[in-house]
């Protein structure tokens, strides 16, 4: 049989199951993606040699514990983060500063910009784990606009995650694509940069406020965090909060930790100097250490500031640690779905499909990543799959490679939904629904790459670099 039927059916019946329990029949988002994953596999299996029926469930649960290894214990710190920043008043002292210099109609201008120089050195959904408590304490001090923080924070950080090295998409692709030297790298920064900025000012700012002009998407308790509990904390007076920079400490922690990491990681090989330093970088610059060394710091300053007993303060962050278990259960098994969906080979079925196709390349390396993106869920696979696709074709291009790399990012970040972890995050640390995740963060997410292709086209015709 074919290597495409199998490929196109998974996709489809994972697609059909998928909706129909979560839209149609509402289930529980953890529950119906564990059907959904294991109804995939099933048809894998029908459809495919390699793959054994009695293996399926526990296929499942494997690549479901593959994505909890790798943000079970950051979602966890996330939420000790998050309700330590926010009970504390350190997350309302923030916002007050970045309110000190930007209007209340700008301050999505704050936090665009603190997401997008945060995501150069950290992940994504790292960032987002940063950022949340501050969107949330925004629109409790503002009163409205939730939805547009959610779009610039969102807009800003993916910008920045897929087209800046060194973070680990497009410098994973450059070097994929022989873009490994230093003066090549660094020509992709300075593109990266020049397309990130007004992409996301495009998905993030302009797109946040046409949408926050439609959907009014109130505060809901998440993380351990109520909206009267933001609110109380809203109006209490600056004298009463903790300072800026005790207020700030476990961002800059984690920021700092990470970022040391990634330094070195990228320019060891620059400067040889730096290699004898990696062990205690790779240490200090996981995300499960520095994210949990940053709840450390929040918690302590929660304890400070609210001045109750040890076992009251313990309860409160086990509590939140209760709501962080259920968000990283649902965000393991919407990366678990995704999986199966990859393991069917749609990926390599619609990159072949699509090689062939006599369009300029920058396109066809746009449309491949897309697709495959749209298709299996996670944005990395996506960008590396499409990069070894396009890696023999580079002498033909008349243009710089880093817009190669562009291209490829733009097409990888494009339309996240229910197969991509980034949904469940988004949806379940923002305390957003189904249907306000869609309206905002997938919109977001399909207008960037939209944007961001263009950016890339207009570049590439004035300035081809080559």
């Amino acid at each position: 049989m074919p290597a495409t039927l199998p490929a196109l059916a998974a996709l489809l019946i994972g697609v059909s199951v998928v909706v129909l329990l979560l839209v149609v029949w509402d289930l529980p988002a953890f529950v119906g993606l564990i059907i959904s994953a294991m109804v995939v596999g099933v048809v894998n299996a029908a459809l495919i040699p390699d793959i054994t029926f009695g293996s399926i469930p526990s296929s499942v649960a494997s690549n479901f514990g593959s994505e909890m290894t790798g943000i079970g214990i950051p979602i966890l710190m996330a939420a000790i983060i998050g309700k330590s920043m926010t009970e504390s008043g350190a997350a309302n002292r923030i916002v007050r500063s970045f309110q000190s210099l930007v209007s209340d109609d700008n301050a999505d201008f704050a936090l665009w910009g603190s997401s997008t120089i945060l995501a150069i050195p950290v992940f994504f959904d790292n960032v987002f784990y940063l950022m949340a408590p501050l969107a949330r304490s925004m629109r409790a001090r503002i009163g409205k606009n939730y939805a547009l923080y959610i779009a610039v924070v969102g807009g800003g950080g993916t910008a920045a995650h897929a087209f800046v090295p060194p973070t680990p998409g497009p410098l994973a692709v450059a070097q994929e694509l022989g873009a490994s030297g230093e003066s090549i790298l660094g020509m992709t920064i300075v593109v990266g940069l020049a397309t990130a900025i007004p992409a996301a000012l495009i998905a993030g700012v302009a797109y946040g406020r046409f949408i926050n002009a439609r959907i009014d998407i109130p505060l809901r308790e998440t993380m351990g965090t109520s909206a009267e509990d933001l609110e109380e904390q809203a109006k209490k007076s600056t004298e009463s909060l903790p300072g800026f920079f005790e207020s700030l400490l476990p961002v800059l922690v984690a920021v700092a930790f990470i970022a040391a990491g990634t330094v070195v990681t990228t320019f060891k090989d620059v400067y040889p100097a730096l290699a004898s330093l990696q062990p205690i970088t790779n240490f200090i610059g996981d995300a499960n250490f520095a994210l949990t060394v940053a709840a450390v710091v929040a918690a302590l300053t929660y304890l400070r500031m609210d001045d109750f007993p040890r076992q009251v303060w313990q309860d409160e962050l086990t509590e939140a640690l209760q709501n962080g278990g259920n968000i990283a259960a649902i965000t393991a098994a919407g990366g678990a779905f995704g999986a199966m969906l990859a393991a069917s080979g749609i990926g390599m079925v619609i990159a072949n499909a699509l090689q062939g196709i006599g369009i300029g390349l920058l396109i066809t390396a746009w449309l491949i990543a897309a697709i495959i993106r749209i298709a299996q869920g996670s944005a990395t696979v996506a960008m590396i799959t499409t990069g070894g696709i396009m890696a023999p074709l580079v002498p033909e291009l008349a243009v710089h490679p880093a817009y190669l790399v562009m291209a490829i990012g733009a097409g990888g970040i494009t339309t996240s939904w229910y197969n991509d972890s980034g949904f469940w995050i988004v949806k379940e640390i923002g305390g957003l629904t189904q249907a306000e995740t869609l309206k905002v963060w997938t919109a977001v997410t399909s207008i960037l790459s939209v944007a961001a292709l263009i950016i890339i086209l207009i570049y590439s015709t004035l300035f081809p670099l080559a």
